[in-house]
């Protein structure tokens, strides 16, 4: 692994095509000392959310707001077929409805982001190449993008990727079933830093069930976790958070006195995301 070192534009090329990105450094630059993830919501794009970021303007933090994997069909908003590429992005292996509602299936399975997000631009290129730790990087998303930022924080306690390995080992591997797990790692193997983000905020996003790994005897997740929704949100339920609780240790949830989601609009909504994000940063690893 590298010293750390400020990432720049330039080492992100290697992401291109398949994953986009957008960039917005603290002033000055080199007073970077944490790195802000920010995965928008089904339909949206990767720049409004970096003028989110630029509003947030957290101290010492490089913010990345991510584009999704793949542009939703013109068909799906209400555009000719023959309308080309949409500006209004997905997160999803795949579009599928559900059965039951007809609506977009907000699990439709999230191998590529797994691969692309986790494996790529945090294990080669925010750790191996500038020397960054899991335990330095935040997370932020809203709807779809909430539920990827949840379920990165889920999957990444069974990560081999990026953390301890050698300079061509950075891979991805799941703790297979029958194999021990304590602290984080499997028994047997050396321990490395903790497998978890610096924290993670969700606004109206659920933990995909695709996302939570399958072996039975693994420990909850260790990134702190702030989860913000409106009192009918569409996708945070009761149950929703009870699946949160149950995969994560540290877990506040907030539930605003309006009935939608969205981004916070008051200082009401704003002021428990920005306690957090100040805890977070001035806390230690993790």
């Amino acid at each position: 692994m590298s010293p750390t070192r400020i990432p720049q534009p330039e080492d992100f090329n290697p992401l291109k095509p398949h994953l986009s990105l957008s960039l917005h450094y603290p002033s000055p630059p080199e007073s970077t000392t944490a790195i802000l993830l920010l995965f928008h919501g089904l339909g949206d794009s990767d720049t409004p959310f970096l003028s989110f970021a630029r509003n947030l303007s957290l101290p010492g933090v490089l913010a990345i707001s991510v584009r999704g994997i793949a542009p939703l069909p013109p068909s799906l908003l209400g555009l000719p077929l023959d309308s080309g590429p949409t500006n209004n992005f997905h997160w999803g292996d795949d579009l599928k409805l559900d059965g039951r509602t007809g609506e977009i299936d907000m699990d439709p399975g999230y191998d590529k982001v797994w691969e692309l997000v986790m494996g790529k631009l945090i294990g080669e290129v925010l750790m191996k190449e500038c020397g960054w730790e899991l335990g330095d990087i935040l997370l932020f998303g809203f709807g779809q993008g909430g539920g990827v930022a949840l379920g990165l924080g889920s999957k990444v306690r069974t990560w081999e990727g990026g953390v301890g390995v050698g300079e061509d080992e950075a891979k991805v591997r799941e703790v297979k079933e029958g194999e021990e797990v304590k602290e984080g790692v499997v028994v047997g193997e050396r321990k490395e830093k903790e497998k978890a983000f610096k924290g993670i905020v969700s606004i109206g996003g659920a933990l995909p069930p695709s996302m939570i790994p399958s072996i039975s005897a693994r420990e909850k997740a260790k990134t702190p976790v702030l989860v913000l929704h409106g009192s009918e949100s569409e996708y945070v339920g009761e149950d929703e958070v009870d699946l949160i609780k149950r995969e994560f240790e540290n877990v506040k949830v907030v539930e605003w006195k309006r009935p939608d989601d969205g981004m916070p609009r008051s200082r009401e909504e704003v002021l428990p995301m920005m306690e957090f994000f100040a805890e977070r940063l001035k806390s230690g690893w993790p």
